[in-house]
């Protein structure tokens, strides 16, 4: 093979890594927010989709006139643990009213190519009030505007929604704001990642709070694999697909958190290599040990949230309470975890400053432990808080040099 030759599948393979770890980490790309990410996924579509639909059985869909990317990541178990958030400081999570909110505000968006911040609003207030299972929507209180402004910021960060004229925040100080919106339809209706729809499943509205988790996991039902009388190749394919998804959606793997099924697909030798062979084309460094797997990319973007990370108050209060956790493998009590959390107020007392208050240090135990949670370096037992056997990676160790 000549040496141009070579050069050009070195270029296609380090193109489809990155290809593979863009997506990864944000599964929507547009042409409009990031070209060269988008270009680079244009480019290698071929090899992206066959990689995603082998190894996760996840579907890539690209739109190279329309200008978008996006990969319908699904989980077998649905997960809360990557709520959407608020754009603005903190971060906070959505709660039950802006998700409702979303939900109506992509409802009244698809018929519309061109909007206004007041005429959606008032298209809100409408559906809201002719449908007996949703709640009223008050364009006159200040928290609803927020929760609404909330929900435009998001889908204007996943570009289904364009500002063409005006600011969106402003319609949180004055139901009278002017702000013009392009609708980008296209990229709106492929949000939905679940292979039913809920509107499939057709159901009752008075059941759905009684049958909720069951209709949840209706909505991640995959016919592929067949039900109870499914054959070996279906058995195998849903094998590969439960745990490959479950490493390159959340990078540690522990394999007590596996079926026992799945655990004796992870350890045979096919499976072996199948796994290294996909964290390789990925471009990631593949960690194995005794008690589970770990995937680290080395460039960092592969992930939507980090650790460690001093983005948030939270996230450094977690590392730091890494070291008391590691060192009680039978883990701590909340009690206990609060008092480590007050020495560390007390010893940074300009640090965490909304935190420095009567209750702030349970607040900074709890907020850790739910960051150490999401991360799979914590889980509950009972009423205490126990390491993962990922946790002590971060553990500080003391090594003696040779003497002088």
């Amino acid at each position: 093979m000549s040496t141009l030759a070579n050069q050009l599948v070195l270029a296609e393979r380090q193109d489809v890594a990155r290809g593979i770890r863009l997506l990864l980490g944000r599964p929507l790309i547009t042409e409009r927010g990031d070209p060269p990410a988008f270009e680079l996924i244009r480019r290698r579509q071929a090899p992206l989709t066959k990689w995603f639909d082998y190894h996760c059985g996840w579907q890539l869909a690209v739109e190279p006139r329309l200008g978008y990317a996006r990969l319908l990541k699904i989980r077998a178990v649905p997960d809360a643990s990557r709520p959407a958030r608020r754009p603005r400081s903190g971060k906070a999570p959505f709660d039950r009213r802006r998700y409702t909110l979303l939900c109506v505000v992509a409802a009244e968006l698809l018929p519309v190519p061109v909007t206004t911040v007041g005429l959606l609003a008032d298209r809100v207030v409408q559906a809201c009030a002719t449908d007996e299972a949703l709640p009223p929507f008050d364009t006159a209180s200040r928290s609803e505007r927020m929760a609404f402004v909330d929900v435009l910021k998001l889908l204007e960060a996943y570009g289904a929604l364009l500002t063409v004229d005006g600011v969106t925040e402003s319609f949180a100080d004055s139901a009278k704001a002017k702000v013009l919106y392009r609708v980008d339809a296209t990229v709106l209706v492929r949000l939905l990642a679940a292979p039913v729809g809920p509107s499939r499943l057709a159901v009752p509205v008075e059941d759905v709070p009684l049958r909720f988790d069951e209709l949840l996991r209706g909505t991640v039902r995959e016919s592929r694999y067949g039900g109870a009388d499914a054959s070996d190749a279906q058995r195998n394919l849903r094998l590969r697909h439960s745990v490959l998804r479950r490493l390159f959606d959340d990078p540690v793997l522990h394999h007590d958190e596996l079926g026992a099924d799945e655990l004796a697909y992870l350890t045979s030798p096919t499976g072996r290599q199948i796994v290294r062979r996909a964290a390789e084309q990925g471009g990631f460094v593949l960690e194995e040990r005794a008690d589970g797997l770990l995937l680290v990319d080395p460039d960092g973007i592969a992930t939507d949230s980090r650790f460690p990370d001093d983005s948030a108050t939270a996230r450094v209060a977690a590392l730091l309470l890494l070291e008391p956790l590691t060192a009680a493998p039978d883990g701590l009590t909340p009690e206990q975890l609060t008092v480590e959390a007050e020495e560390l107020l007390r010893r940074f007392p300009q640090w965490a400053k909304s935190y420095q208050s009567e209750d702030g240090a349970q607040r900074l135990a709890a907020d850790a432990v739910c960051v150490l949670g999401d991360f799979g370096l914590a889980r509950r037992v009972g009423d205490r808080t126990v390491p993962r056997p990922a946790a002590f990676r971060y553990r500080t160790t003391v090594t003696d040099g040779p003497a002088t």
